[in-house]
């Protein structure tokens, strides 16, 4: 090969291993990704690398695994300022007696900012480069995703009763129209709908949420069968299961993502499947507040696509999507009594093009194929604690902590650099974290 015919590129990754997660269950060995710009210019092996491309920048990253940037499918970012407030409660009791008070307290879009600004920290210390957000006031935290360059998928609230951001859904409706104008050709801010729960939002504050995601193609988000309570009372009131009562409204659909799902019975699972609709699994949140298990292997087994979240950090605690990772498999193969039901490439993909697939992203991020925006991170195999190294996916499903994510990048933009943020202030963030702290405590 002669030198004209050697191309130029921004940034050269040379990975120990690198799982591409296309195609599926795929691990490679001394790869290279080359970053051109916002997106990935090539994978091949690193020996093709040094004949063909010639990089401002090289990384060699010798006891590392390279993969695609996590999605956390589910959370409320700004509620990691009341991480641990009210722990050891079933779910209807940590609501109305603790959480739903104190945002009333203390949730401003100043709260809004700083909270968001703390998840996003800790879910890119720990490998996550898209997110899920449903909370009040989203125009904050899509500016503060924006402003970080993370990705960021922004469901505006939407319930019948009032709240710090509205007077209630004709209101909520109205803002979110707006938000979606606003940020609709975003390259980092996916605006969408968030209706709270089947509970919380009648039929037609929910009719008009469907319609303006089919006018407007943002996604819907929505809270489904989290508790066997939910769906008692449901039955109690109107005769009808929440999940068919919002495939008659037409919630079901391709575009819509159902949160937790744990209270699944055929009937449930025949109108999910085949509305093909995205179901996202927040397995340690339905742990914690004894919600029930949702049926992954079943759900996959229909062909179901199946994404993770780990909901918020004040019924989690923490926004470490790995952790999330090790438990929906474990909690998977106890649940089916299977134990190869969502092995660790399953669990990898939950996290990954699974979620890009629900985002409506799937040619676009999810997975490490040339022509993808370069959403990537590095996890360090090389402490002993994660040694030998037999299976890299089994190690980062099973034994890895989120702590050993070293590097990533979003839109080929550094976000963390041997373990260090790149974007964010961390001194600066944690004097107003304690200021809250203080507040809250007071």
């Amino acid at each position: 090969m002669t030198a004209d015919t050697i191309t130029a590129a921004d940034t050269r990754i040379n990975a120990r291993w690198l799982i591409p997660m296309e195609p599926c269950e795929a691990v490679l060995e001394h790869q290279a990704v080359i970053l051109q710009g916002k997106h990935i210019l090539a994978v091949l092996p690193q020996h093709e690398a040094d004949r063909q491309y010639r990089t401002r920048e090289t990384l060699d990253l010798d006891t590392h695994v390279v993969l695609p940037g996590l999605i956390n499918l589910h959370g409320h970012t700004a509620m990691s300022l009341f991480r641990g407030l009210a722990d050891d409660l079933p779910l209807m009791t940590w609501l109305n007696d603790h959480i739903w008070p104190a945002e009333g307290k203390f949730v401003s879009s100043a709260f809004v900012e700083d909270g968001s600004r703390l998840a996003m920290a800790e879910m890119l210390r720990t490998g996550t480069t898209t997110f899920s957000d449903m909370y009040f006031f989203p125009e904050v935290t899509a500016q503060a995703a924006h402003d970080v360059g993370m990705r960021a998928q922004i469901c505006f609230p939407l319930l019948d009763s009032p709240t710090v951001w509205g007077s209630g859904p004709e209101e909520y409706l109205q803002k979110g129209a707006g938000l979606i104008e606003t940020w609709k050709n975003d390259d980092y801010i996916i605006p969408a709908i968030g209706p709270h729960a089947p509970y919380t939002v009648s039929d037609q504050p929910l009719t008009a949420a469907v319609e303006l995601s089919e006018s407007t193609g943002a996604p819907l988000q929505i809270h489904l069968h989290e508790t066997a309570f939910e769906v008692d009372e449901a039955l109690k009131a109107t005769g009808q299961r929440p999940v068919a009562r919002m495939a008659q409204l037409g919630v079901l659909n391709a575009n819509s993502q159902c949160v937790h799902m744990t209270q699944i019975d055929d009937a449930d699972l025949e109108q999910i499947a085949r509305s093909r609709t995205h179901v996202v699994h927040c397995p340690e949140s339905n742990l914690k507040l004894a919600s029930g298990f949702c049926p992954v292997h079943r759900l996959m087994e229909r062909g179901v696509n199946v994404a993770v979240g780990t909901d918020g950090a004040a019924s989690n605690n923490d926004l470490d999507l790995f952790g999330e990772l090790q438990t929906a498999a474990m909690v998977a193969k106890a649940v089916s009594g299977d134990a190869s039901a969502v092995s660790a490439h399953q669990a990898l993909a939950m996290a990954t093009i699974n979620g890009a697939r629900a985002l409506g992203l799937e040619h676009e991020i999810g997975s490490l194929v040339a022509g993808k925006r370069a959403d990537l991170i590095a996890v360090d195999l090389g402490d002993p604690f994660l040694q030998p190294v037999y299976d890299p996916a089994s190690h980062l499903v099973y034994s890895n902590h989120g702590r050993a994510v070293s590097h990533s990048w979003i839109n080929g933009v550094p976000q963390l650099q041997d373990g260090r943020l790149t974007r964010i202030d961390v001194p600066d963030l944690m004097l107003r974290v304690n200021h809250w702290r203080q507040q809250i405590l007071s």
